[in-house]
């Protein structure tokens, strides 16, 4: 039998001729691996999608508090200034404040010593007012002492004794006052007494309070020349002096005055005793 003839059919060279290579089997490792590689590779585009998610959250996150936490710094800055701002005014103003009590003291100091002078200057203006208005009482006083000695009517003394007493007291006059002291340029009031009575032999009592006892107390209505007189309680007195006549006495006054010749109407004693 013959064989069938098979037709021959001219093919291009460029016409597609099929491998006739057998496909090599895939061993299951690489199957595996191919698996795993992919798997791999969808894992960490998963992870990667996640945190691409992640990243793509937080921004909105952080949009979200940011506004938050630059609310509250601000506010924390603002009040820090204004904390520093008042501290910074309170600074100034103590500053000022004391400026102004600095500059006051200096004023209240300068207006002292001002004062202090004009003070000065009165007192001392004052003081020779009363040195003349004194030097005039004095001459005053010796014209009366004159006339005094005779007046009728001033009793005469045993022996002058009572004449000696005034004229020692005047001559004293203008001498000064000095608390303790006992002649011969300045007195206390008892102790020129003291030494006025001890020229006729009378010895008295160095202290008023004891000189206001030492004698016969006599009313003050029939006083006379020579007697002693006394301010305060008899055995208490702070003050004493002599009757001189015509209602005035001669004492060692104060320390302004000195020795001098008073009025008993200006400055009325309080009693009287007689040791002549």
């Amino acid at each position: 039998m013959e064989e069938p003839l098979i037709p021959v059919v001219p093919m291009s060279h460029t016409a597609h001729i099929r491998s006739h290579r057998k496909p090599r089997p895939r061993s299951s490792s690489a199957l595996a691996m191919r698996a795993g590689v992919a798997g791999g590779v969808l894992s960490t585009l998963a992870v990667a999608g996640a945190a691409g998610s992640a990243n793509a959250a937080e921004p909105v996150t952080q949009t979200i508090e940011l506004p938050t936490l630059t609310a509250d710094m601000t506010a924390q800055v603002a009040e820090s200034a204004e904390v520093t701002q008042q501290a910074a005014a309170d600074y100034q103003l103590r500053a000022e404040r004391d400026a102004a009590a600095a500059k006051a003291a200096k004023q209240a100091k300068a207006d002292l010593a001002d004062a202090k002078k004009k003070a000065e200057a009165k007192q001392k203006a004052e003081d020779a007012r009363k040195a003349a208005a004194e030097r005039a009482t004095r001459s005053s006083a010796r014209t009366t002492l004159t006339s005094t000695s005779a007046d009728s009517d001033v009793p005469a003394p045993a022996s002058g004794s009572v004449g000696t007493v005034i004229n020692f007291l005047k001559a004293q006059l203008g001498d000064a006052y000095v608390m303790g002291a006992t002649g011969p340029n300045a007195w206390d009031c008892s102790s020129l007494v003291q030494a006025a009575f001890k020229q006729v032999g009378v010895d008295l009592p160095r202290v008023s309070q004891d000189q206001s006892v030492a004698g016969t107390p006599v009313s003050l209505s029939n006083i006379q020349v020579g007697d002693i007189l006394y301010w305060g309680g008899a055995g208490s007195a702070y003050h004493t002096g002599v009757y001189i006549g015509n209602g005035q006495y001669l004492d060692a006054a104060n320390p302004s005055k000195g020795v001098v010749i008073q009025d008993l109407s200006g400055y009325p004693a309080s009693g009287a005793v007689r040791v002549l």
